[in-house]
């Protein structure tokens, strides 16, 4: 058995324990913690409770969940368009569609299943093994430009470049809207959206430092297309920036309007087209670019200007 502990939080208060659970794990189903509950698996400040129980601000939840086994992830004959190789790091430009690592129920046609086949087993292991040489990651339906680590030296020193915001990521995006100014700054702490778990929000009481920088390249009738740069690299940073000023992305699903007005355009229009870091061992400068996705070219050159 596996041993989690939460500390319930005051956003939590009166929650019952099967809820607040689903909330903090939430690849668990909330029937899956109600038999954990049921075996006497979970411990509010160490005495055995049931499903009804509410919990309560600071109240010291344990809850031991059963090992699982993961699943051998197999390498996968899938062809890459690669933007930069060498022994340490490889480039490539993501499609769109694809998963970047395999989780449950979801164990190939990954961007890991892929390098796996074309590295044959170099890649770094400090991320586990579902996640073999992967050290930072783009959605599911935002394409572009994303680095894999070859071995544990090479992740170590591109995590450290992560975490001091000096890589340079730029992104190309259209977004709902036409911005007035020619660019800005958006500074606003993003976390976990209070209601909606499964979405992120700016979030000034928990949420953490984010900062995006844009400027235009183009307006539209009803649209903008920009640049935005990235200084941290908080989960869905741009899109749930931008729509906070109110400018969100065209075809996000999830913080963009319901009816997209592009048919069959499935997920933002996201694009990581320029990385730049410093080799892990040459410690020169590498910058590669990812040329836009021919699905992002069309729109661009239909949408009114």
């Amino acid at each position: 058995m596996e041993l989690f502990r939460f500390q319930i939080t005051e956003e939590m208060e009166e929650e019952r324990i099967d809820k607040a659970l689903n909330l903090l794990m939430e690849t668990l189903s909330r029937s899956y913690i109600q038999k954990m509950i049921r075996e006497g698996n979970v411990f509010v400040n160490e005495k055995a409770v049931k499903a009804n129980y509410r919990v309560k601000t600071d109240d010291d939840v344990s809850f031991y969940l059963p090992k699982a086994q993961e699943p051998d992830i197999e390498p996968e004959d899938i062809p890459l368009d690669i933007l930069y190789e060498d022994d340490s790091v490889l480039v490539v430009n993501k499609p769109k569609g694809m998963v970047v690592h395999p989780a449950a129920g979801h164990y190939s046609k990954t961007l890991v299943n892929a390098v796996m086949f074309h590295c044959k087993g170099n890649l770094s292991g400090i991320n586990g093994c579902m996640r073999p040489g992967i050290v930072h990651r783009i959605d599911k339906d935002t394409t572009g430009s994303l680095i894999i680590c070859k071995n544990d030296l090479a992740h170590q020193s591109i995590a450290a470049q992560l975490k001091e915001h000096s890589i340079v990521r730029k992104y190309r995006a259209i977004v709902h809207g036409v911005l007035k100014e020619e660019e800005g700054t958006i500074n606003a702490p993003i976390g976990r959206h209070p209601v909606e778990r499964k979405m992120m929000a700016v979030n000034h009481k928990n949420g953490k430092e984010a900062v995006t920088h844009y400027k235009v390249l183009e307006r539209f009738k009803n649209y903008t297309y920009i640049e935005c740069q990235l200084e941290t690299g908080r989960t869905h940073q741009i899109r749930v920036h931008m729509a906070s000023i109110g400018h969100p992305l065209l075809g996000d699903e999830v913080y963009g309007p319901k009816k997209c007005p592009i048919p069959r355009l499935e997920g933002q229009t996201l694009h990581a087209m320029i990385l730049g870091f410093i080799h892990p061992v040459t410690h020169e400068y590498i910058q590669t670019t990812a040329k836009l996705p021919d699905y992002f070219e069309n729109i661009l050159s239909k949408i009114e200007r």
